[in-house]
């Protein structure tokens, strides 16, 4: 069995508003970066997941971000999935 880090990033889909995005954008362009634009907001978390391989770990990983994690109305997902350093043996 292998430990997996998952790091998950959602974001609103481009068609829907990302009122937190716009409010950095005004942010931004009152300090007079008016070149700066197009800033969207996101949510980045991380689990881990104990499966038997690489294929495993993606499909838990989909599940959780499907089923819990995620709204598909509204916003998209992104993963990556590195396997954990043993900790076997550490004191």
């Amino acid at each position: 069995m292998t430990n997996w880090l998952v790091e998950v990033r959602i974001q609103f889909k481009p068609s829907v508003f990302d009122p937190q995005g716009h409010a950095v954008e005004n942010a931004v362009h009152s300090l007079g970066y008016r070149s700066a634009e197009g800033f969207r907001v996101g949510k980045y978390m991380t689990f881990h997941i104990a499966a038997a391989s690489k294929e495993e770990a993606e499909q838990v990983a989909h599940e959780v971000c499907d089923k819990v994690l995620c709204n598909p109305v509204m916003e998209t997902y992104d993963f990556d999935l590195k396997p954990e350093a043993s900790k076997e043996g550490l004191a």
